[in-house]
């Protein structure tokens, strides 16, 4: 493909091999002609006015150099099992790079993203960058499954062909969103090595800044948007590092300056040892476990779970009677049918890897049939027929080399499990409650929300970590309503120019969109307008 970039950009091709994965790949290389990095600034760039003179110049500046990159845009007019031309601009990336963007030190991961346009007002509404959980769930999950302008029609799907529709509860309704494969091992993003692939908590961090500064100087359009990075379940732990790190780069003169606002966080996970820690006072909650049981682990136990001495035969006694009786419950939806066909490969309840956050990743296809009684993992299997057939890939301008690597939507390497040594990914970062109480004191605004009925990360360890941070309540607790009907229950806090607004989505699962889909749009369209919800 030409790149249509003209003397902006050169290239150049390399073949390579990684392990592990059948057949050879044909790298790519994107060298830039500019440079995005640090200026020298005698100033910090605190105010809303002062952003907004350096964003106009820096989108002028930008547009001068990218009017080439911008025509090169690929964009998807339509897709496989979705009747029609898409009602909403869908962008992969650009023709010339095939679809991915190069971060670390010498663009060694290659991450793939989808980036909608908001179906309101795109030059002026937000711009959101959203990392789904996992850790190694596609950004495509996110997409099909909870926020996104298109998702699976079940009715007419087929283990052979799954089929789409429009999804009318979409949040690129209110803003821009970009899907991010991250990291490298998700989705259809890769790295060049096998020992790329090796990453943590802080390396995901820094390649996510990373893109998003090069996607804004790709894109200086953007760059005078209002900025929020949105994220689930295990993307709770490095969205506010990333947050942070945006902050900082500001402070210092980093060019481009980048227009941030804030956060969105659904269900996230913050403070491991808290999050795992309430599961059995949720359980308790909701009447799983009687008062006698919850009283002897909890005297026993006090309040450990995770770490459990393992000369307290009490404590692990009454673990394994806790166990025994929640071992059928589906975590991520108390409420939901239990999921045998994923629940059966996990070892016991309180020994599975929180951090994998119940968002399986096992083959449903390769089982020989689906559950006779619905499970909600029956759904994710359209999601792989479809990302795996060969016509929605070249709708997407997927590296025809990387035909043979099979898609999933949450990669098991990936995850770090308690009960052996990790395979891809390193949890290096326990905790963010500190950077957290770091953003308090930026301009900066944050929604938190949880789905009420998610044993994964519960809402009481989240109303935990947010008390906390000793911001001051705004409002008392009270309920939230979308058509005149209880849709959660909502407070909000504050210190001096931060605010953070935690609300609850009643009946609400893991993640809570999927679940409840209408509500949380409400929720959202609300809080970016700076209403009460």
């Amino acid at each position: 493909m030409s790149s249509g970039l003209g003397s902006l950009h050169t290239y150049n091709q390399q073949r390579f091999k990684i392990e592990g994965f059948k057949g050879k790949f044909t790298q790519v290389r994107r060298t830039e002609q500019y440079s995005v990095g640090t200026r020298k600034s005698s100033n910090h760039f605190n105010s809303d006015t002062r952003m907004q003179i350096i964003t106009t110049a820096q989108v002028f500046l930008l547009l001068v150099v990218s009017l080439e990159v911008n025509e090169s845009r690929f964009l998807v007019k339509t897709l496989p099992g979705l009747l029609g031309d898409l009602p909403f601009t869908l962008e992969t990336g650009q023709q010339c790079c095939l679809s991915y963007v190069g971060v670390g030190e010498s663009d060694e991961v290659q991450l793939f993203y989808y980036f909608v346009e908001s179906e309101g007002n795109p030059k002026d509404d937000p711009l959101m960058l959203w990392l789904t959980g996992g850790p190694g769930c596609s950004g495509l999950s996110g997409l099909l499954y909870e926020i996104g302008p298109f998702t699976i029609n079940y009715a007419n799907s087929t283990l052979e062909k799954t089929m789409l529709e429009i999804n009318p509860h979409s949040w690129t309704k209110a803003a821009n969103i970009i899907f991010l494969d991250q990291p490298a091992g998700t989705g259809f993003s890769y790295a060049k090595t096998p020992e790329t692939y090796i990453t943590n908590d802080t390396s995901s961090t820094m390649h996510t800044y990373q893109f998003l500064r090069k996607w804004l100087v790709d894109h200086p359009t953007f760059l005078k948007n209002p900025l929020y990075i949105g994220a689930d379940s295990y993307t709770g732990l490095v969205t506010p590092m990333i947050v942070q790190k945006i902050y900082n780069g500001n402070e210092v003169g980093e060019w481009p300056q980048i227009n941030i606002k804030g956060y969105v966080l659904g269900n996230p996970l913050t403070d491991t040892s808290g999050e795992y820690n309430s599961r059995i006072p949720f359980a308790h909650r909701m009447a799983l476990l009687s008062d006698s049981i919850y009283k002897l682990t909890e005297d026993n136990c006090q309040g450990e779970h995770l770490n459990v001495d393992p000369n307290n035969t009490l404590c692990i006694h009454y673990l394994q009677v806790v166990d025994k009786c929640l071992e059928r419950i589906r975590l991520s939806h108390v409420l939901e049918p239990f999921c045998e066909s994923s629940n059966a490969i996990k070892s016991h309840l309180f020994r599975r890897d929180l951090r994998s956050l119940d968002k399986t990743s096992v083959d449903i296809m390769s089982l020989p049939q689906l559950q006779k009684q619905w499970c909600r993992d029956d759904n994710y299997v359209y999601s792989s027929i479809w990302a795996n057939s060969k016509d929605v890939r070249e709708a997407l301008n997927i590296r025809e080399e990387l035909n043979e690597i099979e898609w999933v939507r949450c990669n098991e390497t990936l995850h770090f499990h308690f009960d052996k040594e990790p395979v891809s990914y390193f949890h290096n970062v326990p905790s963010v409650v500190s950077y957290h109480r770091n953003l308090t004191d930026k301009n900066c605004r944050a929604l938190v929300y949880s789905g009420d009925h998610d044993m994964v990360v519960p809402y009481m360890a989240t109303m935990n970590w947010i008390e906390s941070l000793n911001l001051l309540a705004v409002n008392d607790w009270r309920p939230w309503f979308v058509d005149e009907q209880v849709a959660g229950y909502t407070v909000k806090y504050s210190n001096h120019e931060y605010s953070l607004t935690y609300a609850t989505v009643k009946g609400g699962g893991h993640t809570a969109p999927e679940y409840k889909p209408k509500e949380c749009l409400s929720m959202l369209m609300r809080w970016l307008a700076k209403d009460a919800l």
